[in-house]
């Protein structure tokens, strides 16, 4: 069985706890696509823990835990967490990395921070972990494949990505200093024999996997509405966040996907630029923000304050659908709890017209809320495992969502930790 968790929204949605319950029983667990760019906030007997490049099975004694293909390979965050999981008690995590996957260099990072800094008021409001120039670089074939760090002719390769990085450093970041063909070469040679230990033939063995029906849970980073190309564009990730490129980014073939749960908040919230329909502000934003997550909603990778809004059916039922849902787990409904009444919104009013599409360019700019307000439950349901257990508010909660966006809601999470978990059929 393969199992694909990916987010609707703009990502933060705990798909990080959700891959942490499946990852109990898999064979394998999987980050096919994006990089060190999000966090994946993980608690359970170990404790807290944020993962930005490993996958979120690594808590699991006796699954094997890959990073594929379609990844944007951070070397110092993998070493980094790999430190964080030993730290934490946890059993040696079993780790492969595909060896075509990309390696984000640490220049990669720099014109990251540059490009920002440059574009000022108008920029993307990137993480800044590299990950747009190495996407960008992967498709203009100069990037390092981890493959690559061991041909004969590496050095020749170097000196002609330096000669391009640096005439656009001196095209557009003068004060920068200039790449040194002979330290970059170095820090690959440095890589190469760190990560030879890890690495596999991904294709090769996930053929094997898939014909003896082991069970993988395919991990996707951010949502659907980042993704590179049907997301909101451009103020999207660099990589497809779609369950559909988990067949590229993980070398299966896209029938073995069966299973499709797409993770959805019951509140929503962003971090980055872009147009955010439901996006509330003042008091109503921080008490919810208050609430929301573990610690409350502040981003796992950035630290900054996530933008805040409700519940966006209109978005939610398109991320929903582009992902190829069949089941929707929703998360964080017990941080509804202190509300009296749950403002929802049904519908977007675009230059006075009513419309439940989710458009696309300066349209979304234009777009308005238009709510319906329901009861609140005004109790803690933190941590409640039955479905028959939530007050009726919360279930009617939980029915008119899936009403709304016309997917099954089979999972509800009522808490950060892995146990606080409703599941329905």
């Amino acid at each position: 069985m393969i199992t694909a968790i990916v987010g609707g929204n703009w990502g933060d949605e705990g798909k990080g706890k959700l891959t942490d319950v499946f990852a109990a029983d898999a064979d394998y667990v999987i980050r096919f696509q994006g990089g060190a760019n999000a966090g994946h906030t993980i608690i359970n007997q170990y404790g807290k823990n944020v993962l930005h490049i490993l996958p979120s099975g690594v808590f699991q004694e006796g699954t094997v835990n890959i990073i594929g293909p379609g990844a944007a390979f951070n070397v110092e965050r993998f070493r980094a967490e790999l430190e964080d999981v030993k730290k934490s008690g946890a059993p040696a995590p079993r780790i492969l990395v595909s060896d075509r996957a990309q390696l984000v260099m640490p220049y990669h990072i720099l014109f990251d921070k540059l490009e920002e800094q440059r574009l000022g008021k108008n920029s993307f409001g990137s993480t800044q972990s590299g990950i747009a120039p190495h996407y960008a670089d992967k498709a203009m074939k100069i990037g390092f494949q981890l493959a690559e760090l061991y041909n004969e002719k590496l050095a020749e390769k170097v000196e002609r990505v330096c000669i391009i990085k640096n005439a656009t450093i001196k095209g557009l970041y003068p004060d920068a200093a200039l790449l040194d063909p002979k330290e970059i070469l170095a820090y690959l040679k440095e890589v190469g024999a760190f990560i030879k230990p890890y690495l596999c033939n991904m294709a090769d063995l996930m053929h094997e996997a898939v014909k003896a029906d082991k069970n993988i849970v395919l991990e996707g980073q951010l949502g659907a509405l980042r993704d590179i190309t049907n997301g909101i564009y451009p103020m999207t990730t660099s990589s497809s966040t779609l369950a559909g490129y988990g067949a590229v980014g993980a070398c299966l073939p896209p029938h073995a996907i069966k299973r499709v749960i797409t993770v959805v908040k019951a509140y929503s919230s962003c971090v980055g630029a872009g147009p955010f329909t439901t996006e509330i502000f003042g008091d109503e934003a921080d008490a919810l923000r208050r609430k929301g997550g573990s610690d409350g909603e502040f981003g796992a990778t950035t630290g900054r304050p996530r933008r805040m809004g409700w519940f966006d059916a209109v978005a939610t039922k398109y991320g929903v659908s582009v992902q190829g849902t069949t089941d929707v787990a929703l998360s964080l409904i017990d941080v509804l709890g202190y509300l009296d009444e749950i403002p929802v919104c049904v519908a977007y009013d675009v230059n006075g017209t009513r419309t439940t599409e989710f458009p696309s360019g300066d349209r979304l700019d234009m777009a308005k809320p238009i709510y319906e307000k329901v009861p609140g439950w005004k109790c803690d349901i933190k941590g409640v495992t039955e479905w028959d257990a939530l007050p009726q508010a919360a279930k009617d909660y939980v029915e008119y969502i899936e009403k709304l966006i016309d997917c099954p809601i089979t999972m509800i999470s009522t808490g950060p930790d892995r146990k606080d978990m409703i599941y329905r059929k």
